[in-house]
C-alpha cells in the first residue's frame, strides 16, 4: 500500500480532546488506503515543564540524563495516539525511537539522524497493521543512550521517515494553515502560498520564519520528500514544499521574513593582515556564537572594521570571546562597538535568480519610508538588510507593498 507520513506538533496534541480530532485525521488516510506512520510531539508545554524539571534537580546536569527525562513526552503522546486509534477500530502500534531504531550521533541535546531501521515497521505494516505511531524528537546512539535531536526536532523525524519509508508525502499538522508571505500578525494582507520551492522554504526557514525547522526542510531537499504544511484545526488546503519544477509560476519575492533580537558588532581598526578573519571567527565559534552577516571595510592604512551579527543573546559570550584573544595577543583592535537594538529583514524568492533591479527595489522600498540600512547581504535567492529594530514592522510592510506579495501570480 502507499505510504503517508503524518506529523502532529504539540498544539495538536494538547489535550486528549485534541488526540483524538488528530486521530480521527489518521482514520481518514487509512480508510483511503495509506499505511500511516504518524510522528507526534510532546503535549504543548510538556517539553518546557521536562526541561525545568531536569534544571530544578541539577544546575550542572549530566546529558544523557537530560534526554531520558525530556523524550518522555513524546513517548505518552505516542502511547495515548495508539490506544485512541486502536479505540477508533484502527490497527495502531506506538514505537519509540530506539524501538525504530532511530539511529543518532552522540550529540546529547542537538543529535542528527544517521539511518533510521526499516525493517521492523515495514514487518508489522505486511502483517497488517496500519498506522505506526513514532515518539519524534529522539534516537538512540551507538553507546545505546537516549538522544534528543533538538528543538522542533519532530518535523526531522517525520521528513527522515518520509524519506526512509518512500512515502508519498510528508504532511506537517500545526497550528498555521500554511506558510505565508510574511509574518499575518506584522502584515494583515499576508497571502498563504499553495506551493514553495524548497530553498525559499529552507531559506525563509533560517531567516526567521518560525514554521518548519531548518533541518527538516534540509532533509526534505536533499530526498526530494513532497512536504505539507496544514492547520489541525480546519479542514483546508495547506501550503506544499516541493521541488522548483513543481511551480508552474512564481513571482520574482515569494516572501518577506525577519529576526528581530539580532545585534550587529564591529570591531574597530583591526590589523588587515592574512589569518586575521580566522583569528577573530575562530574564537566566535569555539564560544558557541553563531556569527551571520559578515563586512569588513578596509582603509588604506592597513587596518579595518569588521563587522558582523549574531543573535542579541550571544553578545555577552561574543565580547569575552573577543577580549580573550586578545588579551592573549591572537588580535589586536581599538574598540568593540555593540548594537543590541538592531533587527535582521530579508527578502526571499527564486526569481531573483533571473531578475535584475530586485536589491534595488529593495534599497528604494526603504529609502521611500525613511528606514536606514546598516549592513547588507546577499545570496542568489536572498537579500538581507540590518535595520534599527523600531523600523521593524514598518520594513516588512514595506516591502510587502513593494513586491505586491498580497497578490497572487
Amino acid at each position: 500500500m502507499p505510504r503517508l507520513v503524518m506529523k502532529f506538533g504539540g498544539t495538536s496534541v494538547a489535550d486528549l480532546s485534541r488526540i483524538e480530532a488528530a486521530a480521527a485525521r489518521v482514520r481518514r488516510e487509512v480508510e483511503a488506503g495509506h499505511d500511516v506512520i504518524v510522528v507526534v510531539s510532546a503535549m504543548a508545554g510538556k517539553t518546557n515543564e521536562l526541561v525545568g524539571w531536569v534544571r530544578d534537580t541539577s544546575v550542572l546536569y549530566d546529558a544523557r540524563e537530560y534526554d531520558a527525562v525530556v523524550a518522555s513526552g513524546e513517548v505518552v503522546t505516542a502511547g495515548l495516539m495508539a490506544l485512541r486509534l486502536q479505540q477508533m477500530g484502527v490497527d495502531a502500534r506506538s514505537w519509540q525511537g530506539w524501538q525504530v531504531p532511530v539511529r543518532t550521533t552522540s550529540a546529547h541535546g542537538a543529535a542528527r539522524i544517521e539511518e533510521i531501521g526499516t525493517e521492523a515497521i515495514a514487518a508489522r505494516f505486511a502483517q497488517g497493521v496500519r498506522v505506526a505511531v513514532v515518539a519524534g524528537f529522539q534516537g538512540i546512539s551507538a553507546e545505546n543512550r537516549v538522544t534528543t535531536l533538538g528543538r522542533g526536532g519532530s518535523d526531522t523525524t517525520a521528513v527522515a521517515f518520509a524519506a526512509a519509508f518512500d512515502a508519498e508525502r510528508c504532511d506537517i499538522y500545526t497550528d498555521v494553515d500554511g506558510i505565508y508571505t510574511t509574518d499575518p500578525r506584522i502584515e494583515d494582507r499576508a497571502r498563504k502560498l499553495d506551493r514553495i520551492a524548497y530553498e525559499e522554504m529552507l531559506e525563509l526557514a533560517s531567516l526567521g520564519a518560525k514554521v518548519l525547522q531548518t533541518r527538516s526542510v534540509e532533509l526534505a531537499m536533499r530526498y526530494k520528500v513532497r512536504l505539507q504544511v496544514l492547520s489541525s484545526f480546519e479542514d483546508k488546503p495547506g501550503t506544499l514544499v516541493c521541488d522548483e519544477e513543481e511551480i508552474m509560476e512564481s513571482k520574482v519575492v515569494s516572501g518577506v521574513a525577519f529576526q528581530r533580537d539580532e545585534a550587529k558588532m564591529t570591531l574597530i581598526s583591526v590589523a588587515d593582515r592574512p589569518g586575521i578573519a580566522a583569528a577573530i571567527f575562530g574564537p566566535l565559534a569555539d564560544a558557541g556564537v553563531n556569527v551571520d552577516m559578515i563586512v569588513q571595510n578596509i582603509s588604506e592604512d592597513g587596518r579595518t572594521d569588521m563587522t558582523f551579527s549574531c543573535p542579541v543573546a550571544e553578545v555577552p559570550r561574543a565580547r569575552a570571546a573577543l577580549e580573550t584573544a586578545m588579551a592573549e595577543g591572537h588580535i589586536n583592535y581599538h574598540g568593540l562597538d555593540a548594537d543590541t537594538d538592531v533587527a535582521k529583514v530579508s527578502i526571499v524568492g527564486i526569481g531573483m535568480r533571473s531578475h535584475a533591479g530586485v536589491a534595488q527595489k529593495m534599497f528604494r522600498a526603504l529609502a521611500d519610508e525613511g528606514v536606514n540600512i546598516k549592513v547588507i547581504t546577499t545570496s542568489e535567492i536572498k537579500t538581507s538588510v540590518l535595520i534599527d529594530r523600531k523600523y521593524l514592522e514598518l520594513a516588512v510592510q514595506a516591502l510587502h507593498d513593494a513586491f505586491e506579495l498580497d497578490k497572487a501570480g
